[in-house]
């Protein structure tokens, strides 16, 4: 078994996929401006007076990785842009954008749900990572495509996580609000987590042991929590302590978060993960003592999908700009009054670039700041939509 382990969280492993993709690397980073030809036999390149000769269709890139400039070279444009959308489904701006979307266009049930699992699913993975600290696989042989979050560890892969249970939510979810056919819905699921779990392979930033274990760990969380999905809805609606756990509680596990011996972006990322979980948490109490969520497919459930017309386009289209229009406007506005009040607070400079790395001003300030959009999005953004003629 320690064998098995030790292959699957081996580089080679991940670069041998990559190249099957056709991503290569073409100098190693560590010896300067001397060139490392990866599988020379299958580079048909030759480097002229210290430059790259482009007459063929392939393309040659260059990024910055630990202060030096890695280059690598796309053999195949389609899976390259594939594996690069796919990664961008776990990225903030996707959460950002799809999960509100849901909301404001699909089932505020749905969004619901969607953001309980992902806020569980994506703490337990960020802790494992702190606690395990198992490195990300090493370049060279591996080419990276996301230099931004290499000081983070690996195991598991929190795209692979949150891609499962994402996916796996909404299947488990929508029979008793949407008619959909089932079968589509599986094939739907199962496309999207592989190719979000596969990209993690392609950009470089797991090993295949991460995003399996990611897998695993998510359908476990998802298997265990199934049976109470719909006890922790009562609660979450109904009970007069459900704002006070929403607020508490994140706070709690964002502040006792794992403390490293550097510095990583897995804290921010989770506080503001937190910070928008419990934001949501409490607006979607708060809307159902208000009277209940607007259901943008109506109220007879479970609902037809609407034809997609012309008008329905233009409808969804414009929910979606407004909509992030609000939840960018309050998150720029939040933070900069928060950032501004804990700098006074603690007596540091604007320019201080390490200011907002300390725990004391970057916890809070991305706490607040998400908990507002969680709130915007769960409370007004739908009513606003309602006094426009939207939804």
């Amino acid at each position: 078994m320690r064998e098995l382990l030790s292959y699957l969280h081996e580089p080679e492993l991940v670069a041998r996929f990559q190249r099957r993709c056709g991503l290569f690397l073409v100098r190693d980073p560590h010896h300067g401006p001397q060139r490392k030809r990866e599988h020379a036999a299958d580079e048909p390149r030759a480097q002229r007076n210290g430059r790259w000769d482009h007459q063929d269709k392939n393309s040659n890139y260059e990024i910055q990785q630990n202060g030096c400039a890695v280059n690598f070279e796309v053999r195949n444009r389609f899976l390259h842009v594939l594996f690069l959308v796919s990664a961008a489904l776990g990225h903030e701006v996707f959460y950002i954008t799809c999960l509100p979307f849901i909301h404001w266009s699909l089932d505020t049930f749905l969004c619901r749900r969607l953001v309980n699992m992902w806020t569980v699913v994506m703490y337990v993975g960020q802790v494992m990572k702190d606690v395990l600290k198992l490195p990300r696989p090493t370049s060279p042989p591996v080419v990276k495509l996301e230099p931004r979050v290499d000081a983070e560890y690996g195991l598991p892969s929190t795209h692979a996580m949150d891609a499962t249970a994402i996916s796996f939510t909404v299947l488990l979810s929508a029979p008793s609000r949407i008619q959909f056919q089932f079968e589509w819905g599986l094939l739907i699921a199962v496309t999207l987590s592989s190719l979000v779990c596969l990209s993690r392979l392609y950009t470089g930033m797991h090993s295949v042991l991460d995003v399996l274990s990611g897998v695993l760990i998510s359908a476990l969380i998802l298997s265990s929590t199934y049976p109470y999905w719909e006890s922790i809805d009562r609660f979450q609606l109904s009970s007069s302590f459900s704002p006070l756990l929403g607020v508490f509680l994140p706070l709690l596990l964002s502040y006792s978060y794992p403390q490293l011996d550097h510095y990583s972006t897995t804290r921010g990322d989770t506080t503001t993960i937190l910070g928008a979980s419990g934001g949501c948490w409490v607006g979607y109490w708060v809307d159902h003592q208000l009277g209940g969520p607007l259901h943008p497919l109506g109220e007879k459930i479970p609902a037809r999908l609407p034809p997609l017309t012309l008008n329905s386009v233009f409808r969804g289209g414009a929910r979606s700009l407004l909509g992030i229009v609000a939840l960018l406007g309050t998150r720029q506005l939040v933070k900069t009054l928060s950032l501004k009040a804990l700098f006074s607070c603690y007596s540091v400079e604007k320019s201080d670039p390490n200011a907002r790395r300390r725990r004391e001003i970057e916890v809070p300030y991305k706490f607040v700041t998400y908990m507002a959009v969680g709130l915007v999005n769960s409370i007004l953004v739908n009513r606003g939509f309602v006094l426009l003629g939207l939804l």
